[in-house]
């Protein structure tokens, strides 16, 4: 009865977060996990009650914690959040001490040792990894300021560094998973030349999460939005790194008037033929993105807090690297990144819509290190979208070298003032 109840409770919890009158939100999706492990307690006091001589009515507390708990995320969603992440961890641990000595009293089976403590267990290193990421995220938030502004974006607020004067503006678009402080770097140097502008996609540093699917398309037409409504006239000087590459071609291909140039940092290969989507149609039933939203819970309990001083950033200066750490254990991170990956094979079939980029000064960068032949080619094919592009592998760089450590990032720099230079004089490209 033991096993079948807790099995029945893990089955409701991912039946009710998949249910579609559920919104897709991580709130919601979380508080909808909680009513259902509500529902394997409840089993277990309702059935022990009725059908053995061992009743366990302490799990009707667990029951009810968690049922009120997932009641209110679903219904007000995001905006507990803040006082849940406070209030959940302490009362949770209260609770499994107290669970504890009662199942300790009152169940006299081995289903005690090798179901329900384990349970307990688990429930407790959630409650204290729960406290962990509460505290951890709250010295973050006073440790790193958001240093630019936040923007709408069409229902959600995107942050925004602008930096250094002239014209045209540099935009730097970030690689999958990484934020305005991964190119501290290039927003440096670039910004002594002219004005630099990155900025964090939805989820991720200091910008609030996006209730829409976040492909290539999306994504720059955020950019578009936010660029327009933080008063950054084009045109514009697109460099995009990695998953970055893919994002500012689609903008390319969307927005043609307002892109003067483009820097490709050793972009993701696009998608050379149309390819199916793994989730649903735009704005319909996406159970890919509920999926991330289970996963991201992980980071509610503090597990990718652990992993975020092991991120190799040690190249940058202490500001960002740190920067960059904080964001990596935060929870919105953990998500968007996932759902990123997720539209990879839309948004490389999306970017292959730049077809032409006519004779605009186009750089496109290669990392020597981890390249094979095919990515080589598919470098060289986006260099062949333009009559005035240059094509340069720098074989001793990697992939995240060119944006990350210094000699790689001073020719990363190079390529993006030799595209503004081009821009201001209408001169080729220098080979």
């Amino acid at each position: 009865m033991v096993a079948g109840t807790l099995a029945a409770g893990l089955f409701a919890a991912l039946l009710f977060a998949a249910a579609p009158f559920i919104r897709s939100g991580e709130s919601e999706v979380t508080g909808a996990v909680l009513c259902g492990l509500a529902v394997g307690w409840g089993l277990l006091a309702l059935l022990s009650v009725r059908f053995t001589d061992q009743p366990q009515r302490w799990a009707v507390a667990p029951a009810l914690f968690m049922g009120v708990s997932g009641l209110l995320l679903v219904w007000f969603g995001a905006p507990v959040d803040t006082v849940f992440s406070w209030v959940w961890p302490p009362a949770l641990l209260a609770l499994v001490i107290w669970m504890f000595f009662r199942v300790r009293r009152e169940l006299r089976s081995r289903s005690r040792q090798w179901l329900i403590y384990p349970v307990i267990a688990v429930l407790a290193l959630a409650s204290l990894g729960g406290a962990y990421q509460t505290l951890g995220s709250a010295a973050d938030e006073r440790a790193f300021p958001m240093p630019g502004q936040l923007v709408d974006a069409g229902g959600y607020s995107l942050h925004l560094k602008c930096t250094g004067t002239g014209s045209p503006t540099v935009v730097l678009q970030p690689g999958a998973g990484e934020m305005s402080s991964n190119h501290a770097l290039l927003s440096q140097a670039v910004s002594a030349a002219t004005r630099v502008c990155v900025y964090d996609r939805a989820g991720r540093g200091w910008s609030g999460p996006a209730d829409t699917v976040q492909d290539a398309t999306q994504i720059s037409a955020d950019l578009h939005t936010l660029l327009h409504n933080g008063n950054v006239p084009g045109p514009y000087v697109l460099a995009g790194h990695s998953f970055g590459g893919l994002y500012v071609q689609t903008f390319a291909a969307n927005y043609p008037d307002e892109v003067a140039g483009m820097v490709l940092i050793d972009a993701t290969d696009r998608a050379p033929a149309p390819v199916t989507r793994p989730g649903a149609a735009r704005g319909g039933y996406d159970l890919l993105s509920r999926v991330t939203a289970v996963i991201a819970i992980l980071g509610r309990v503090g597990a990718v807090r652990l992993y975020a001083p092991l991120e190799d950033v040690d190249s940058l200066p202490p500001r960002p690297r740190d920067e960059i750490r904080a964001n990596i254990a935060d929870p919105g991170n953990l998500r968007s990144t996932l759902e990123e990956y997720i539209q990879a094979n839309t948004s490389m079939e999306e970017a292959a819509s730049l077809q032409d980029f006519a004779g605009k000064p186009l750089v496109v960068l290669t990392a020597g290190i981890g390249n094979d032949a095919k990515h080589e080619g598919s470098q060289n094919d986006l260099a062949n979208l333009s009559t005035n592009s240059v094509h340069k592998t720098i074989d001793f760089a990697s992939h995240e070298a060119l944006v990350a450590e210094p000699d790689a990032a001073a020719i990363t720099t190079q390529a993006i003032l030799d595209v503004v230079s081009s821009v201001k004089t209408a001169a080729p490209l220098p080979k």
